[in-house]
């Protein structure tokens, strides 16, 4: 199945004429939320229109829009023409963001949108508008249905979870490796000088161009090839990558399938961007891997960290393989069409997971920083818990504190000042009447939202870290209440607060010690 043309791109022309009517009309992430309603905006990701349909009956420049570009429902010329006043209508359907056609019905002529237009609101309200091909941009629970050659998806939970990730601030340089719709590079355009996008797909850097211009995004560096190969051994401060990282039979679908044997192609991904990041540079991938029978994953994983680099690997999920087959050829729509065909399609994907020995794949995030350290930390984890987004500063913080714990030994522990992370909180579990709690546990209630249990030293010694007193005064206090050694309380503690600080329950206190502290 082939995908249909593309619209003009020139950036002096249409897409900021497109850009300035769609904000005259409110067109933006914060008027369809208003226009739609909570329900009816919740719905669209589920990929359920019906509500939005219902809600923009009026006929007014934002309902035609949204019908539009969104919904993907034809609406009088009429009405387009309110919307894109100014012969801007035609100019669009000119220069192929639209079409015009007679109604099957009636013969009176109808406007249809050429692609999808997703307005997206940036993290610092800025009105952004995320072109992708028709189909592809509202939800995605049931899956895009589409086996075209080349289709170019719009944003979604993938591509914000990316975005949520990603450390952000000021950088000379940034890579979006597998740009797709261009979602990520425009993040990217926020904080970089300059702004690489990559992709196989030709289709997919038209539509970042469209993306970026609709958008009032500054211009990316637009480069066609397979993962580092257009960019040779240029180094960014910032890597990017929601790649095509599906584990299927072939390379049947460009946007998620990798082409590459198993994991192959994440696993390539990930060893090779240690050589493209500069010195404190971060790298962020979506991923999926392979649990092989008699390995364990996280070894695995652990082994595709590039030499020179810090690493924090999180699984948020685990599917075996046959929830996983499932998952991705209903994706394609494929359960929809001939039943033996599907279970032909099925077996291919159970056979290929056979030969590899995979009896499950994993799910989850991959962030590298180039650290140069000869004792690199590497962190992997399972965490199907909640969190909360946006992590971009969470996963900064944990690879400060990283640094911290690789260059303080325990006498530097006890020596050093710290601080209760904020939004910290302490529970005590036991039975109702109990003299003293069974447990206690210390709570996150931001970023990773991690609980951990401590003992009452652990407790105690969180309790009081305010920054004013070193950690071994703080013990030698405790010591007293409790009638302990202090030799031996500093001796058994520094262990206890490592973990604690390397979760993010403490935070050191950098610079002067206080004073008369």
């Amino acid at each position: 199945m082939s995908t249909p043309s593309l619209p003009l791109t020139d950036r002096s022309g249409l897409a900021p004429r497109l850009r300035s009517a769609f904000l005259a009309a409110d067109f933006t992430a914060d008027g369809l939320l208003e226009r739609l309603g909570a329900a009816a905006y919740a719905a669209l990701a589920r990929a359920e229109t019906v509500p939005a349909l219902r809600a923009t009956r009026g006929g007014t420049p934002l309902d035609t829009l949204v019908r539009l570009f969104l919904l993907q429902r034809p609406v009088s010329a009429a009405e387009a023409g309110a919307a894109l006043p100014g012969g801007l209508l035609d100019d669009a359907v000119d220069g192929g963001w639209l079409s015009r056609e007679p109604d099957g019905e009636t013969g009176e002529e109808v406007v249809r949108a050429a692609v999808d237009v997703r307005p997206y609101g940036g993290p610092d309200g800025q009105d952004w508008f995320i072109a992708s091909d028709l189909g592809c941009a509202v939800g995605g629970a049931g899956g895009i249905g589409s086996t075209a050659e080349g289709v170019v998806l719009g944003v979604g939970g993938a591509s914000t979870t990316l975005a949520g990730l990603t450390v952000r601030g000021p950088v000379r340089s940034a890579l979006d490796l597998g740009t797709g719709s261009g979602v990520q590079a425009l993040h990217a355009s926020v904080d970089a000088t300059r702004v690489t996008a990559t992709d196989l797909n030709p289709r997919a850097l038209r539509f970042t161009e469209l993306t970026l211009a609709l958008s009032g995004a500054p211009e990316a560096e637009l480069l066609e090839g397979s993962l580092f190969e257009p960019v040779g051994e240029h180094r960014y401060d910032l890597i990017v990558s929601n790649p095509p990282f599906v584990i299927s039979p072939g390379a049947r679908l460009t946007y998620r399938d990798g082409g590459m044997s198993g994991d192959d192609l994440c696993r390539t991904l990930v060893q090779q961007a240690g050589d493209r990041l500069d010195e404190g540079g971060y790298a962020h991938f979506l991923a999926n891997w392979q649990h092989v029978e008699g390995e364990e994953w996280s070894d695995r994983l652990r082994s595709w960290v590039p030499s020179g680099c810090d690493a924090w690997i999180v699984q948020r999920e685990v599917q075996d393989i046959t929830q996983y087959t499932e998952l991705w050829l209903r994706d394609a729509g494929d359960h929809r069409t001939d039943p033996e065909a599907y279970a032909v399609r099925y077996e291919a994907w159970l056979d290929e997971f056979e030969a590899r020995n995979t009896k499950a794949i994993g799910f989850g995030w991959i962030t590298l920083r180039r650290s140069g350290a000869a004792e690199p930390s590497i962190l992997v984890e399972e965490w199907p818990h909640p969190v909360e987004q946006p992590l971009g500063e969470t996963v900064r913080a944990h690879f400060a504190r990283q640094d911290y714990l690789r260059t303080h030994d325990d006498a530097a522990l006890l020596a050093g000042y710290f601080t209760l992370a904020p939004e910290v909180v302490q529970e005590q579990i036991g039975l109702p009447g109990a003299e003293d709690p069974e447990h206690v546990v210390l709570r996150q209630h931001r970023g990773m939202r991690r609980a951990t249990q401590v003992d009452t030293v652990g407790a105690g010694f969180a309790g009081v870290c305010d920054g004013s007193l070193s950690a071994g005064r703080i013990l030698d206090a405790i010591a007293q209440l409790i009638g302990e050694d202090p030799v031996l309380l500093r001796d058994r503690t520094p262990a206890q607060i490592r973990l604690l600080v390397e979760q993010g329950f403490l935070e050191p206190v950098t610079g002067p010690a206080p004073s008369g502290a």
